[in-house]
């Protein structure tokens, strides 16, 4: 069995909060240089893009030096550079640090911020602006949000500790607790736990759920209603961590979370800038050991969800 060759560390510095794009040339292929294979693998940079950044040194070794535009292709080799970014449209809410101490930071994310790069969302992200922010520039995600999705997300702040707290959701050994604004239905009964399958395919924007062993599993209880608005606010305590899964089970009870645009029906796009209706879903609580200090953690967040809050301003828009 050939053992996977571990890359160099990165030559390049980040760029705000962004790693530079790592790239290992593959160990079989036909091409005569570095550059042409860049040029046939980059085909969406544009035409000439490639060729202007070995001009301006831009790509470079593990040793940090520029690869020379006709430098020969050399299996398993790596380089680096740092893609264009396109503009985003800033997201226009701040970044809460709950907790921060030598292996962990605990941030507090509001609406429309996308925990990590991903797509069009690059600079814009939260671990982007942690890293920039609090100068940890090997930051890392040990869970995701959806980006939509407010509220508390843990990173690690040493790449070797990653892995220990990544498995505590791996394990389910974190008590995560959710909140949400939905329609009120007096016929629900509830508190229940909801078990399904869901299936998220690649390229399709909304979950599903399909015949099969459950994979997803969330208790639902009601934390009050409002008869003049018929809302409710719900506690949801998820055992697992599939993609979408609150907002998926929800819409299978009939109490859709106000504000998103996938559930019931997925919903035309708004446009970049459009932050009006943020989707009334907050990780209110995260609780877990410490792995490696032994420490009990408890984290609650600061936010609140504007439906239930200020339901006259998240209907107007404001």
């Amino acid at each position: 069995m050939r053992r996977r060759t571990q890359p160099p560390p990165a030559p390049l510095p980040q760029r705000r909060g962004v790693d530079p794009v790592r790239v290992r040339l593959p160990l079989e292929g036909a091409w005569a240089t570095v550059r042409e294979h860049l040029v046939a693998r980059m085909t969406g940079a544009g035409p000439g893009a490639v060729e202007a950044m070995f001009h301006a040194g831009a790509v470079v070794g593990a040793d940090g030096l520029p690869v020379a535009p006709d430098a020969p292709y050399r299996p398993g080799m790596f380089v680096w550079f740092h893609r264009e970014l396109p503009p985003e449209v800033p997201v226009p809410f701040p970044v809460e640090v709950v907790y921060r101490d030598e292996h962990i930071v605990v941030a507090d994310k509001p609406h429309f911020l996308a925990t990590t790069p991903r797509g069009s969302h690059v600079s814009e992200t939260l671990l982007a602006r942690l890293r920039h922010d609090l100068d940890l520039p090997e930051l890392g995600a040990a869970h995701r949000l959806d980006r939509l999705t407010a509220g508390l997300v843990l990173f690690t702040v040493r790449p070797g500790e990653r892995g220990a707290y990544q498995g505590l959701f791996r394990d389910r050994r974190v008590h995560k607790e959710y909140e949400a604004v939905a329609p009120h239905d007096p016929e629900l009964e509830l508190p229940r736990t909801v078990r399904s399958r869901i299936l998220k395919e690649r390229g399709v924007l909304a979950a599903r759920e399909v015949d099969g062993e459950p994979n997803a599993v969330t208790r639902v209880e009601i934390d009050g209603h409002r008869e003049r608005d018929g809302l409710a606010r719900y506690r949801l305590l998820p055992a697992t961590g599939q993609t979408h899964q609150l907002r998926v089970h929800l819409n299978s009870l009939g109490v859709p979370i106000l504000g998103d645009p996938l559930y019931p029906e997925v919903a035309p796009a708004t446009a970049p800038g459009d932050f009006r209706h943020p989707l009334q879903l907050l990780a209110r609580r995260l609780e877990f050991t410490d792995p490696l200090t032994g420490a009990r953690h408890s984290f609650v967040s600061g936010r609140t969800l504007q439906a239930w809050t200020s339901p006259e301003e998240w209907w107007s828009g404001a």
